[in-house]
């Protein structure tokens, strides 16, 4: 099947000068569930045998950050986009309430400790950008953080937004490729999906009825994603918004996106030395080979 165009990654990238509204929440193609199903398939193929060469390469690795409002369906595309990839190549965060611990620490040092080892992908399910979202929505959470002189003004988001870009330049220095998603749902998109836990009893237990609270500050989360977005979009470490209304053409994007990427980074299984090859040859022969 020949590659539609809206899988086109460049249709997605936040370039300087973008805002949300640039970019749709959803996008119109010919393709129906079961099309979108066999292209992720064909995604995932490749993304197992790219996964493979990077693990045994232990060189690179890669930092997938899926933010979203709730219910765009961060959780499901990382399931189905990662499903078949070998476990021990990949790790998976989420990042709720900071605990008593972490709190007492600088605001990025949990998520440095949970960055990927050379040769693995991370992916964090939301990541050091709640510390700039939600806590820019509710800025009275900050009043339980022990952080001295706190003034928060437009330099106190402009310093974090600092902090992230350092962090993220650090990290492909050090050899890990940062991409990071927004996944861009409407508000009736998200009404809908609210509805669906609520109507059917198998999907009770996703409902927490904070998330109802949450959505009446819609437009302060849409302000503080663009602002996020705007101020740390790098070539290096790009941000991709992806139309979420429809999770399968949603899925499809994400996982030809991170093929894509990977691809770019070219990995390969390691070449032994001759002292290498002189020990496989013994060996082989010691096998009788």
């Amino acid at each position: 099947m020949a590659k539609p165009n809206f899988l086109d990654p460049d249709r997605y990238r936040f370039r300087k000068g973008d805002s949300l509204k640039d970019h749709s929440t959803h996008i119109d193609h010919d393709l129906d569930k079961s099309e979108l199903k066999s292209l992720l398939a064909v995604e995932r193929e490749t993304l197992i045998e790219l996964q493979e060469k990077m693990y045994a390469n232990d060189a690179h690795s890669l930092l997938l950050i899926f933010q979203g409002m709730d219910s765009a369906g961060k959780d499901s595309t990382i399931k189905h986009v990662m499903s078949g990839i070998n476990p021990a190549g990949f790790q998976v965060h989420s990042f709720g309430k900071p605990t008593s611990n972490e709190l007492a620490h600088n605001w990025l040092w949990r998520h440095w400790r949970a960055m990927p080892e050379r040769g693995r992908i991370g992916i964090h399910n939301r990541s050091h950008y709640e510390e700039v979202l939600i806590l820019k929505v509710h800025p009275e959470f900050l009043d339980s953080r022990s952080i001295p002189n706190l003034d928060v003004d437009k330099s106190f988001w402009e310093k974090r937004y600092d902090d992230i870009k350092a962090m993220e330049d650090h990290l492909v220095r050090s050899g890990t490729r940062v991409v990071k998603f927004f996944l861009n749902v409407s508000k009736e998109e998200q009404r809908q999906r609210f509805l669906s836990r609520l109507n059917e009893p198998e999907k009770f237990w996703k409902w927490n009825s904070a998330d109802l609270e949450e959505r009446k500050f819609w437009d302060d989360y849409q302000d503080a994603f663009e602002d996020a977005l705007k101020a740390t979009h790098q070539t290096d470490a790009p941000w991709f918004v992806i139309p979420a209304d429809h999770k399968w053409t949603m899925r499809a994007i994400v996982a030809n996106i991170v093929r894509h990427q990977m691809t770019e980074m070219d990995p390969a299984f390691p070449v032994p030395n001759e002292q290498q090859l002189e020990y496989i040859a013994r060996d082989r022969a010691l096998l009788g080979g």
